[in-house]
């Protein structure tokens, strides 16, 4: 845990360190406060302007307000009059940093004991006390009402939830005044009685970054006027960089992570930890803070009908904010910087139309992040969090672009000289006076639409023309289903209007699918591929991983001539065989291994977060609109939303602020001004829960973790038994509290569940287990006991299913979404019973996930239950759940554990020498992951199967690692 590095006392988090230090009276903020005086007087800016002397940028406000937008009309050569940095001597390679406990602390917890990092050194230092959120909260104008009454404008608590509530509810301003009209709320004490009241009242809260607008002129006439709408890229930033639920989720220093002391594999996560950061970090003066600056921007449709309305958004958030929590979208780190202007251009050739719709985005884009430019040239002091004043840089990257020998005002001659070299015909582009800004370090790898919809737009065809429309859509239908995940009963290849996800849900099966049915080299092409995007997908990328990636790449290159061979690769619309690989996602992928350890891991900068955040900010604020305008409404909808959002934020935190600040007094009087660690620390957590409840998603992943540990801590005779929810190691397991058959014989429950054997496989289970209750058991032992043999209980507790839980493979403090293990009698739907495959630990030596299937087995899980004690006797296993599973055996290979084809596992289910398969009675607890399996249909899929008979009638199946990207780290890295 991390420690003050003053007094040494732990806090749970980095974020409470600082908190701890802020305090005003104690000796440990004396101590900061000392130690950040010698670090101003001490620190060596070579530079002409201290980072006190920043410009400031309000002079862009200064004009009217119009419309309730301010119409702006920055200076274009403003960031020209200011001097670069010189090119620094100092690069941080020999630099030694000793970073405080707290934060050294800090980077473990994250990273993972047994790594070793390395700091930029000199870099993300506090230079003074700053603003915090609260404390730019108190500067409002309106601040000095809030002493008597913190809801100001609004008269109250009550009023102020009422107000929230009706303005977040996107309801229109004739049903907001139909609604208050009610005579039920008329009896409410409300300040408002109409939606014009409540939207003048919402005028007076503190304000987000605001809104202005301006009426781009164009060189060539359009059909409607080019009207900019944007806020301060620059106070967007500072938004994000000093908002309190980042606090804990922020970095401030370049650093690199080695997998051991010896620093010889490093390892890529997020953007700080890649080359790209500490080169420019090595650019900025000593002390500097980093703040890098992501832009999304891709055009959505805001209705599909009548006319087809278009927006173009512009959104901006922070490389510093770690990527768990940015691409996270209710996490909301992604906000509206501009709407750029949709306009058509009015010329008789329509591509030259294009060239002037990319010039005019990229004047605006100018316009847009010019105060960033100026940040990143000269800097900016920044409040993080927690209230420490840095000195900020914002780059995005550096590119000086080479330009053709002609008039850019002559359009014409202009495109045409650019054609040659495959230039889009933008002279002016907006990075060309960015610093540090360099395309070849922003234009990222993406995902989402580079590797995703490269998959269905060739994978899939490869796979469709090599087996066959219907063979490929029956082996999709007759696949065992997985709970919440899709199913596609009718295929794939008829799909229309494919999303992303559903791309993905393809991903999971299409390797298990063509096995035995396509050609080898095909297979292995494909399977090349999934295994490129699976470790590309990585969240934590070693540079040995690193060379995995170009190797899978390698691969698909050396097999791909067979797909072009067999006539696989054909056009879209003229169905003919194609002999070129003239694919620009393919070449993209090319570039996606070098930048990870320029860029961090690529998983961050998919676009699905971006793509899920239109429909916050432009297709719901679209919604609550007259259909008229759509642009200006969008705006005035978000700008309430935010002042909502916001003041919900401050006030919240204030309230709990006064009722900590009452609790000291009473507290100083009876103790002369102790300080309480322990109620701080509780203060804290209440103030992370308000952040949580108000900036995180209200559907939240299930934490089975935590409540196990609950109920493992619980007084004894408090809860009942067995207990319903538990854990052991990286996995945690839940039934439900109720069991499906509350008391059944043993011998009913062997003919309903057919498992003849049941009675002997639970005496050898109570042999085993002896007198005293054991945690382990292994499998696959010399059945002992008789068919007959005697039990001293008759009766068990049945559950027809488990849900289970488990830790990300690369962050034991993520925890992923719940799987569920069915294992249900045979029923009108289900002839054989519905059974889930499922990974079973047999040796105590070896854990999931890290040792993979080392010390694990493949099971089949055909029933769950619990012992009833015969009244009046208590046993010490009765209160243990129980399961009866059938093992699955690994066919070995040719030279490999795996199918050489498609990298897959071959089972088949064992036997003992009887013939009869092999099952027995093992604790529940030793389960650790779901499993999928695949029937291995061969070259032609036998007609019979459907997916809910599959599993039962197949002879030997793939276990197919694809299913799920945990599971596949596990067997894979």
């Amino acid at each position: 845990m991390p420690n003050c590095p003053q007094c040494l006392k732990s806090f749970s988090s980095a974020r409470r360190v600082a908190a701890h230090l802020a305090q005003p009276k104690s000796k440990c903020h004396a101590w900061q406060r000392e130690r950040l005086g010698l670090s101003l007087h001490s620190s060596s800016l070579t530079v002409g302007s201290t980072p006190n002397s920043s410009p400031s940028l309000d002079g862009f406000h200064d004009l009217p307000a119009c419309d309730g937008f301010d119409v702006v009309q920055p200076v274009h050569d403003a960031i020209d009059t200011f001097v670069p940095f010189g090119d620094s001597d100092f690069d941080g390679e020999e630099g030694i940093w000793n970073p405080s406990v707290a934060e050294s602390a800090a980077l473990l917890a994250e990273l993972g004991q047994g790594r070793q990092i390395q700091p930029f050194s000199s870099a993300g230092e506090v230079f003074d006390t700053g603003e915090t959120f609260l404390k730019r909260f108190e500067l409002d104008p309106f601040s000095s009402f809030r002493r008597t009454n913190l809801y100001y404008p609004f008269s109250g608590l009550n009023d102020w939830e009422m107000a929230n509530f009706l303005l977040r509810s996107k309801m229109s301003m004739a049903k907001i005044d139909e609604f208050l009209s009610l005579g039920s709320v008329r009896t409410l004490p409300l300040s408002f009685w109409t939606a014009k009241e409540l939207r003048s009242r919402i005028e007076l809260l503190p304000t987000a970054p605001r809104w202005n607008y301006r009426i781009i002129a164009t060189s060539y006439p359009t059909k409607s006027p080019a009207i900019l709408y944007f806020r301060d890229s620059l106070e967007c930033i500072e938004a994000l960089f000093n908002h309190p639920y980042y606090a804990d989720h922020m970095m401030y220093t370049p650093f690199r992570v080695f997998t051991s002391a010896e620093r010889v594999v490093r390892e890529f996560s997020e953007w700080m930890s890649g080359d790209v950061a500490w080169r420019m970090q090595s650019k900025l003066p000593p002390g500097a803070t980093l703040c890098g600056v992501i832009l999304s921007s891709d055009k959505t449709h805001i209705t599909n009908m009548c006319g087809g309305k278009v927006a173009h958004p512009l959104l901006i958030s922070l490389a510093n904010i770690k990527m768990a929590v940015r691409n996270k979208a209710s996490s909301h780190a992604f906000l509206l910087n501009a709407l750029m202007p949709v306009v058509e251009f009015i010329h008789p050739v329509h591509r030259i139309c294009s060239v002037l719709e990319a010039r005019l985005f990229h004047e605006c884009l100018d316009i847009v992040l010019q105060p960033l430019k100026v940040a990143a040239r000269i800097g900016r002091m920044m409040s993080d969090p927690a209230g420490n004043l840095r000195h900020c840089f914002t780059p995005l990257a550096a590119y000086i672009l080479s330009r053709i020998q002609c008039d850019p005002n002559d359009v014409e001659r202009y495109f045409a000289l650019c054609k040659d070299f495959r230039l889009s015909g933008v002279a002016e582009p907006f990075w060309r006076n960015w610093p540090l800004s360099d395309p070849a370090n922003f234009l990222t790898p993406e995902p989402l639409h580079h590797w995703y919809r490269k998959f269905w737009d060739h994978d899939v065809q490869w796979c469709k023309n090599a087996l066959g429309a219907p063979e490929l859509d029956f082996r999709y239908s007759v696949l065992h289903p997985i709970v919440g995940m899709r199913h596609f009963k009718d295929g794939i290849t008829a799909l229309k209007q494919v999303t992303g996800r559903a791309q993905r849900d393809m991903q999971r099966f299409m390797v298990a699918v063509i096995g035995g049915a396509a050609s080898r080299d095909v297979v292995i092409a494909v399977r090349a591929l999934m295994d490129f995007r699976y470790l590309a997908q990585a969240p934590r990328i070693t540079s040995i991983i690193q060379d995995r990636i170009k190797a899978t790449l390698a691969e698909f290159h050396n097999h791909k001539d067979k797909i072009t061979e067999e006539g696989l690769r054909r056009g879209a619309e003229s169905g003919s065989a194609l002999n070129h690989w003239f694919i620009p996602k393919l070449e993209l992928m090319q570039s996606v291994a070098p930048s990870i350890s320029e860029l961090g891991a690529p998983v961050q900068w998919s676009a699905d977060t971006t793509e899920h955040a239109h429909i916050e900010v432009i297709k719901e604020p679209a919604s609550t609109t007259n259909h008229q305008n759509y642009d200006t409404q969008i705006c005035r909808y978000l700008d309430r939303v935010e002042r909502c959002r916001l003041f919900e934020t401050a006030t919240r935190l204030s309230a709990l602020g006064d009722a900590d600040d009452t609790h000291d007094q009473d507290l100083a009087v009876e103790d002369d001004g102790a300080e309480d660690d322990e109620l701080n620390m509780a203060d804290d957590e209440d103030a992370a829960a308000i952040l949580k409840d108000i900036w995180s998603s209200r559907r939240s992943v299930p934490d089975f973790f935590g409540v196990a540990e609950k109920l493992r801590a619980a007084l004894p005779g408090s809860i009942p038994h067995p207990v319903r929810t538990f854990s052991s190691g990286a996995t945690a397991l839940r039934v439900n509290r109720r069991p499906s058959i509350k008391r059944i014989s043993i011998d009913k429950a062997a003919e309903l569940f057919d498992i003849p054997d049941l009675r002997g496989a639970l005496a050898d289970y109570l042999s085993r287990e002896g007198p005293h209750a054991q945690n382990f058991h292994s499998f696959g032992r010399q059945r002992r006991s008789p068919p007959g043999a005697h039990l001293p209980f008759s009766d068990l507790q049945v559950w027809y299913k488990v849900r289970l839980q488990q830790k990300s493979y690369h962050d034991s403090s993520s925890l992923e979404p719940v799987f569920t293990i069915n294992a249900c009698p045979p029923n009108r739907t289900w002839k054989y019973g519905r059974h889930d495959a499922a990974i079973l630990q047999v040796d105590a030596r070896h854990e999931w996930p890290a040792s993979g299937l080392t010390g694990h087995t493949v099971v089949d899980v055909r029933l769950i239950m619990c012992p009833v004690s015969p009244r009046g006797l208590r046993l010490v296993w009765d209160d243990r759940l129980l399961v009866y599973v059938r093992r699955f055996d690994i066919v070995p290979q040719r030279q490999a554990d795996v199918d050489l084809a498609t990298g897959l596992h071959v089972l088949k289910r064992a036997t003992r020498a009887s013939g009869e398969f092999l099952g027995d009675v093992l604790p529940l607890d030793q389960i650790k992951s779901y499993a999928h399996l695949v029937p291995r249909f061969g070259e032609a899929a036998d007609n019979r199967f459907t997916s809910t008979n599959g599993f039962h009638s197949a002879q030997s199946f793939w276990l197919n690692r694809y299913f799920d990207k945990e599971f596949y780290y596990a067997l894979s890295l």
